[in-house]
């Protein structure tokens, strides 16, 4: 793909997949960190709340670091993606993860709306009025159908409340 000069490079595929391999390695070594804090040894009634997690510890910590042997031995060193690319990426990853931030304290209706509208309106370039029949319809849908017809709740906010939804 051919772009303009300041997108055409980009991350490089080895340091792409070493950062990979350590962040889970962390990740592993988080679950370790917790599992001895509740103990990973057996108690009378069996093993304690840690100790199969400290193992599925060790196994992560294992598994990247024979992901990482792998990457530094690699002789392949191409360009992961673009610049341009990632921030086509990053446009949605951003908004899905401050969606999924907010839920907890918006409720996931008004997290949808927020979300559904923005999406369609900034990505989408659709117009206002498809955007808003959309971005109200479906968590009206979803509420109906899931609070409603199954009974099951799902997270509320302070509007909903308010709304004695």
């Amino acid at each position: 793909m051919t772009t303009n000069g300041s997108d055409a490079a980009g991350p490089k595929h080895k340091t792409v997949e070493a950062g990979i391999a350590l962040l889970i390695a962390l990740f592993g070594a988080i679950v370790i960190v917790g599992s001895l804090k509740a103990g990973i040894n057996w108690g009378a009634e069996g093993p304690r709340a840690g100790f199969f997690p400290f193992y599925v510890g060790i196994f992560i910590i294992a598994s990247s670091a024979v992901n990482l042997l792998h990457v530094l031995r690699d002789g392949d060193d191409g360009l992961f993606a673009e610049w341009g690319q990632l921030r086509q990426v990053m446009s949605v990853v951003v908004p899905t993860a401050i969606y999924v931030g907010a839920m907890p304290f918006t409720g996931l209706y008004v997290a949808s709306i927020v979300f559904i509208g923005w999406f369609m309106r900034w990505l989408g370039k659709y117009s206002w009025l498809t955007v808003l029949a959309v971005a109200f319809g479906m968590p009206i849908v979803t509420y109906f159908i899931f609070e409603r017809w199954f009974l099951v709740p799902l997270p509320k906010g302070p509007l909903e409340e308010w709304l004695g939804l």
